[in-house]
Order: C-alpha cells, then sequence, then structure tokens
C-alpha cells in the first residue's frame, strides 16, 4: 500500500510483490497472513454467504407462496433451487479457472470479487421484482452465476495466502462467519418476511460493502506470465475434472463433502416449510421459530468450529475431525426426525449445529492440503466445490419425492434419509491417506 497520502490510491503491484511466489508464478505462502487480511478475508466471506442465504433460508420460499400460493410452493421452489445449484455446479470451476489464469495491473482475484457482488445485488432485486416463477427461476440463475464468480476466487485466496499451519484457524473462522450469516439471515427474513425488496438489499448491499473491503486489502499479485494457450473440448472439460486415479485423496474428501451436503441440504431447503406444515405454524410465527431454531445452530456451531479449527492445527490431524462430525450431524438429523414441538426443534438444531460447526472448521483446511496443482488452486477449488453445488441441484428433486412419500407431508422419510446419508459421509473420508 502507497502511503504518500492518505488518500493515495492502493498500490497493487507492490502489494503483489510482498506474497512470496515459485518461478513458475504458483503462490507458496511461507508467512502467516496478517490480520488485516484474516480479517477482511472473513467479513467478506460473511458478506457474500449472507446474500445468498436470505434467499435459501426464506425469500425464494416466501415469492414462490406469492406467486403460486402454499400449496403449489414445494414443487416451484425445488424446481428453481435445482436448476439454480446445476448453474453454479458449472459457474464455479469456471470462475475458478478464468481467475487463475487472468492478468492484469489489479491481480488475479480481486476482478472477479467486484464483478461477483455487484452481480449478486442486482440479481437479489431481479428475485424481488420477478413476475413469475419463470422470471423467479431466471433472477436465481443469475444469482447463483455471480455468487460463484464471487466464491471461487475468494475461496481460492485461502490458497494464496494462508500458509498450512494457520489453515485450520482461518478455515474455521471463515466457516463460523459463513454460519453466522445464516443466523442473520433467518432473523433478516423475521423482520422483513413481508418485504421483499428489504430481503434483497440488506443482503445485497452488506455483500458488496465486505467484498470491496477485502479487494481494498489484499495483496493479490499479478499473473507475471502468460498462461500456456488452451482451447477445445478437452480443456472444457479439464475445468470441471481433476483425475481420481492421480489424486484418489482429493475424490474421496470431494465424495465425503458431497454427502454432507446433501444431507444438510435435504433439509434446510424446506426448513421453513417443515415449521409451517409440521408444528402448524403461519408463515411469521414459522420465520421466528426459524430463526430461534438457526440461533441455537449457530452457537452450537462457532463454539465447536473454532475448537475443531483449532484443535486440528495444534494436533495436525483433520480426518478424525470430519469423521466425528458426520457421525453427530446425523445423530442430529434422528433428533429432528422426533421434533414435533418447538423444544425438541431447538435441541436438533443445537446437535445439528454442533456436529456441522466442527466439520466447516477442518473440512477447507483438509481439502487445501490435498490440491493436486497449487498453480491451478481456484480451478480445483472450483472442482471440489462441485460437491457443494450438485448437491443442492439433487437435494430439492429428492427431498420433495421423500416428503411426498404417503400423502404429501412425510418429513421423517426425508428427514431420515439425511441422517443415512451424513453416516455414509462420515466413512468415505476414512480412505484419506496424505493427510491424517
Amino acid at each position: 500500500m502507497s502511503s504518500s497520502a492518505p488518500d493515495a490510491s492502493p498500490d497493487w503491484t507492490a502489494a503483489a510483490a510482498a506474497v512470496p511466489s515459485s518461478p513458475a508464478g504458483a503462490l507458496l505462502p511461507e508467512r502467516k497472513a496478517s490480520g488485516a487480511v484474516v480479517a477482511t478475508m472473513v467479513l467478506a466471506r460473511f458478506g457474500w454467504a449472507f446474500a445468498i442465504q436470505v434467499p435459501l433460508v426464506a425469500s425464494l420460499a416466501l415469492k414462490a407462496q406469492s406467486l403460486v400460493g402454499p400449496d403449489q410452493a414445494v414443487g416451484a421452489l425445488g424446481a428453481v433451487t435445482s436448476v439454480g445449484a446445476f448453474v453454479a455446479f458449472v459457474a464455479n470451476p469456471v470462475f475458478g479457472r478464468l481467475s487463475d489464469r487472468t492478468r492484469g495491473r489489479f491481480g488475479r482475484r480481486r476482478p472477479w470479487l467486484v464483478v461477483g457482488a455487484v452481480g449478486l445485488l442486482l440479481a437479489l432485486l431481479g428475485i424481488a421484482f420477478a413476475p413469475s416463477v419463470l422470471m423467479l427461476g431466471a433472477a436465481w440463475i443469475g444469482a447463483q452465476v455471480f455468487a460463484n464468480a464471487y466464491a471461487a476466487p475468494h475461496t481460492a485466496t485461502l490458497s494464496d495466502q494462508v500458509p498450512p499451519v494457520q489453515r485450520g484457524f482461518v478455515s474455521g473462522l471463515t466457516g463460523v462467519l459463513q454460519n453466522v450469516a445464516i443466523l442473520a439471515a433467518a432473523y433478516t427474513t423475521q423482520f422483513f418476511s413481508q418485504d421483499q425488496l428489504m430481503l434483497a438489499l440488506v443482503p445485497g448491499v452488506i455483500g458488496l460493502i465486505l467484498m470491496v473491503l477485502f479487494a481494498f486489502v489484499l495483496p493479490d499479485r499479478q499473473l507475471t506470465h502468460r498462461p500456456a494457450p488452451e482451447g477445445g473440448l478437452k480443456t472444457v472439460l479439464k475445468t470441471f475434472w481433476v483425475s481420481p486415479r492421480q489424486n484418489p485423496d482429493f475424490a474421496w474428501a470431494w465424495v465425503s463433502r458431497f454427502l454432507m451436503v446433501l444431507s444438510t441440504f435435504m433439509f434446510t431447503t424446506f426448513r421453513l416449510l417443515y415449521l409451517q406444515k409440521e408444528l402448524g405454524l403461519p408463515t411469521k410465527q414459522a420465520a421466528a421459530v426459524m430463526a430461534t431454531g438457526v440461533l441455537f445452530y449457530t452457537i452450537a456451531l462457532v463454539a465447536s468450529t473454532f475448537f475443531a479449527g483449532w484443535l486440528s492445527d495444534r494436533l495436525k490431524r483433520r480426518k478424525v475431525f470430519i469423521f466425528a462430525s458426520a457421525i453427530i450431524f446425523a445423530i442430529g438429523m434422528v433428533v429432528l426426525s422426533q421434533a414435533h414441538s418447538q423444544e425438541p426443534f431447538f435441541i436438533a438444531e443445537a446437535i445439528l449445529g454442533l456436529g456441522f460447526g466442527a466439520y466447516v472448521g477442518v473440512d477447507l483446511a483438509l481439502v487445501v492440503d490435498l490440491l493436486p496443482n497449487p498453480e491451478e488452486a481456484a480451478k480445483d477449488l472450483g472442482v471440489f466445490n462441485i460437491a457443494l453445488a450438485v448437491p443442492q441441484t439433487l437435494a430439492p428433486g429428492l427431498g420433495a419425492v421423500l416428503i411426498g412419500i404417503g400423502g404429501g407431508h412425510n418429513y421423517t422419510a426425508m428427514i431420515t434419509a439425511a441422517a443415512v446419508i451424513a453416516l455414509m459421509g462420515a466413512l468415505t473420508i476414512l480412505p484419506v491417506k496424505k493427510v491424517r
């Protein structure tokens, strides 16, 4: 940063030069990331998660109910979120690869962070004003495109800026803020459940502000060499592929995340509708109960995330935390399947938060340790994030099918299936060998 005057513009070239790199240009962070970089990094992740979670937590469901009525909302919501998640599956590795190969004075990651945050705000406004389910789906597709233009380069900054000795802590802190965003989304829904415009503006503007702050502080390096020319179908397919034969540990971690995310989204997609149908709550009361449940979830998650991230760095172990977290999460799903009043629902939310907190505290640190090529960190993390996007595509449809068993309100079948899938997620992390 230039210090010649208080209002001097950032010297991106000087900032990038301070970051160690290999002769080939791959980042090899050797020193711990500064407090400013870590703080703005995790706040930017909060902003992103807040902006994308408000629609997932409630605004899409509320908008669908206003367009087609409560009885048709499950089908409409499942269709819209499934298509959007498929778009996210494509967009994340594409923007990751573009980020890895971007040349210019503003660095590799920064331009995409800005484009993604601005576009996401506009797409959220599109959701608020959508006049039909078709236009609602189109707006959500736009939101997923820009959200992944934001998320893919942001995730790569963990590899760019944070050395292995610090990754568990920063990964855990990122996970905490990302899940605090879910709590913020729940309370935002409670306050603005009748105001779609505010449900778009509040998270979108906050996400944009926090991203700009991170982009200003980020010591993003310029790509000093010209990437090898690419083209053809083979190159397109490589964007979505990391060989499981050459990188089996990466593949097993991918499968484990896939199953955990599938289990999670099978419930969270329908959480508001579950409270309305199973507990018989009107929309406003259901939103309030959901916010309280997410509060219990978040408190447990914050505690377990910090502890798991810190302890995994100290013990230099990751797998045991992933395994234990998936088991605890499955137990929470079993408790949830028996929750037919508010108190058991809150207990289940706390157990789920405890399990998922330990998971997010270690998951990203584990996979960054397993990256096949630091030169293409954003692309490979984009491939890993397919395990986040594809389950979101499948979860609404699978959840809707299970809920439909026996008459259309079988939430027990959906939650029980989610518990079994979480247990499978625990088992599939065991074959990983490179990381203990």
